[in-house]
């Protein structure tokens, strides 16, 4: 894909001014002008980061401020910058450290061309997220205008599916004398016709319902209570909530143009306090969010709590309350400058909404306000009332997509204050260890990638033909905060739903690698069979970074075979055709679990370059009937006349090993030989002698 060649805006983590230079005239020179700020401080790098980034490159160190503190410091403040580890010489350990670490990618010193190449790269990767978070703001925007649009419309609307009403506006119900909308669902919309225009009306649906554009019908409507009243209907084809349906609007004649003003400013206010209602922040909030994704635009969100607000209304009262919660929002227009929108949230939370403001920098005029309201008097009815307040505090900026998602942190932040008149600032972590111990399966896997907390067992493949080859399958496991084993299906839907299938592949190849550089050192020629997800076979970028993975530990690309399920290959067969090519094209191994299964196996393997099948276990689990052993015994067959090494997995017992020995079965692997270990210590010279 071509990328538009825009000025990128680059931090440069590097002590030499002279090398920064350098860096600099590499991007100009590659045709990308660049506006550069380079680092020489974690002060430094904290005010860069008030601004908004396309790239950092990190030089392999810096006396001023360590490269993972650079990464953990854009983490915290949630900014989407990729970042480039540059590494002395072509160390292995500090690039998976690097890249363990959260950097997009690692690579030597001085490679100035695949730099670009990778800078290049993750530059497009930046603007497809932009563009995809814009557009979800863009789209939640729209549609949110659309109802808005509907419901305050003076018109009468209606959209009907099949003759039944589906939805209502607030116009539509006060024209026909209903209260609620739930009154109206379901219900034929003949009903609310007079009896006389009713054969007209029906005759009129069904002729329109095979018509396009707009239509007209003159008839008589009835109210809930009886009472008729002419009406003029304009019918026009819609969607709702993506259906295909009616949408019939009944004009309503226009009311005094100012009067309508005045009740939509009435509309957007707290009748007690006068500060801006609930409706209408979460529009303001909505726009905010939208100015951050767009162009970057900071701010921050108090949710304000009044604490011990049961205790006051139990002291002054329903009316004392309200002169207590006008008082306070007086103090609150005063304390903030003016035009800072400010709201009545909820019956006792007031929140402002601070522009051009990180969550950290609100802390000081916070702290102001909190000792303003502990020392303020207020005068209730000649009786003087105390309060305080607590504070929760969350940011929009690039990455939030969802205004309601910054409410519900700050309201959180707010509720974590145990003993009021405090201020708490909305930590990432926290947020995701809160998460994790109420049982989300994506924040535990979240982080378990953050910390690399995931742990890797190996269970030995095991030679039925008299070889000591080391063979091991990796095999994932998550701990939940309990210390209980997650359902290893369950954690693999969850990341499949989330997208962070991919990023669990790479951190198993990457601990995996690490793993098996370390034990081949001990003298051990051991292979790892490591599982990909689907999400991994549609990735274009995971060869190019394997490569350069394989290349870092120095291990010999067939010391790694990927596994690919046979569902999966036949779902993605283009994609999973060209990703074996390319592992062959790496020297890596490929093989084919849970084979077996589909209406005709040997299709797949026509396009897949396959050195190991792994057959499905089903296979192995009815092997003491004699149909099931000669089924398996021609499927063996078959594979071992294409050249292709075998695996039965799910081997339990003794009593099946003769069986899988006489079909000429290649490898066996099973709870009956060794189950999955936190170490590779099997004995494969056992079965030697």
């Amino acid at each position: 894909m071509a990328i538009e060649k825009k000025t990128i805006r680059l931090l440069i983590l590097e002590d030499s001014q002279n090398e920064a230079e350098r860096l600099v005239s590499l991007f100009r020179n590659a045709g990308r002008a660049t506006r550069v700020h380079r680092i020489t401080s974690s002060d430094n790098l904290a005010e860069a980061l008030q601004q908004s980034w396309d790239l950092l490159i990190s030089a392999p160190s810096s006396e001023h401020l360590e490269p993972n503190e650079a990464i953990t410091a854009i983490r915290r403040q949630a900014k989407d910058i990729p970042f480039i580890q540059l590494i002395d010489g072509n160390d292995s350990d500090a690039i998976t450290e690097a890249l363990m670490l959260g950097a997009q990618d690692a690579l030597p010193q001085g490679e100035d061309e695949r730099l670009i190449l990778v800078a290049n790269r993750e530059l497009a990767n930046l603007e497809e997220r932009r563009a995809r978070r814009s557009a979800e703001v863009a789209l939640r925007e729209a549609e949110k205008r659309c109802q808005l649009l509907l419901d305050s419309s003076v018109d009468a609307i209606t959209y009907v599916h099949d003759g039944m009403h589906i939805y209502a506006n607030r116009a539509y119900l006060k024209l026909f004398d209903y209260e609620d909308g739930d009154e109206l669902e379901g219900m034929p919309m003949i009903d609310l016709i007079a009896s006389e225009d009713q054969a007209a009306f029906k005759d009129f649906l069904k002729n329109y319902s095979s018509a396009e554009g707009s239509a007209e019908l003159a008839c008589a409507g009835v109210k809930a209570n009886g009472q008729r009243f002419p009406a003029r209907m304009g019918f026009s084809p819609a969607t709702y909530d993506g259906e295909p349906c009616i949408q019939v609007v009944i004009r309503a004649e226009a009311d005094n143009a100012e009067l309508e003003e005045k009740l939509r400013e009435i509309s957007s206010q707290d009748l007690v306090t006068g500060l801006y209602n609930r409706p209408h922040f979460l529009e303001l909030m909505d726009g905010a969010a939208q100015r951050a994704v767009t162009t970057n635009q900071v701010s921050s969100l108090a949710y304000i709590r009044v604490d011990r607000y049961s205790e006051a209304i139990g002291e002054v009262g329903l009316a004392g309350i309200d002169m207590l919660l006008t008082d306070l929002a007086n103090l609150l227009r005063n304390h903030f400058p003016a035009g800072t929108p400010l709201a009545r949230f909820g019956d006792d939370v007031f929140t402002a909404l601070l522009p051009d403001l990180l969550p950290e920098q609100t802390r000081e005029q916070l702290a102001a306000l909190l000792k303003k309201a502990e020392g303020h008097m207020f005068d209730i009815s000649g009786r003087t009332v105390q309060t305080t307040l607590s504070i929760g505090v969350a940011g929009l900026g690039e990455q939030t997509s969802k205004a309601q998602d910054v409410i519900d942190r700050a309201h959180r932040c707010a509720d974590d204050i145990a003993d009021g008149n405090a201020i708490k600032i909305f930590n990432p972590a926290d947020e995701l260890a809160a998460a994790a111990n109420r049982g989300n399966i994506i924040a535990m896997i979240q982080q378990a990638l953050d910390n690399n907390s995931f742990r890797l067992l190996f269970q030995p493949i095991i030679s039925l033909r008299g070889d000591s080859d080391e063979h091991y399958e990796v095999l994932l496991r998550l701990l939940n905060p309990q210390g209980e084993d997650v359902p290893t299906g369950d954690v693999m839907n969850a990341a499949r739903d989330a997208g962070l299938a991919e990023k669990i592949d790479r951190w198993v190849i990457l601990n995996s690698i690490k793993l098996l550089a370390e034990h081949r050192s001990k003298g051990h020629s051991t292979r790892l069979f490591v599982h990909l997800t689907s999400n991994s076979l549609q990735d274009q970028t995971l060869l190019p970074w394997l490569s350069v993975a394989l290349k870092a530990a120095r291990l010999p690309s067939d010391a790694l075979v990927f596994q690919i399920s046979e569902p999966d290959a036949i779902a993605y067969l283009k994609q999973a055709k060209a990703l074996t090519q390319g592992l062959a094209e790496l020297h890596c191994k490929v093989a084919l679990n849970q084979f077996g299964c589909a209406l005709n196996p040997f299709n797949t393997l026509k396009y897949l370059n396959v050195d190991f099948v792994k057959v499905d276990g089903s296979f192995s689990q009815e092997l003491s009937s004699a149909d099931n052993q000669e089924t398996l015994k021609t499927l063996l067959a078959s594979l071992h006349a294409q050249a292709k090494l075998t695996i039965v997995p799910y081997v339990e017992s003794a009593s099946v090993l003769a069986t899988l020995w006489q079909a000429g079965v290649n490898y066996i692997q099973g709870h009956y030989l060794q189950g999955p270990s936190q170490s590779m210590d099997y004995d494969f010279s056992a079965g030697d002698e």
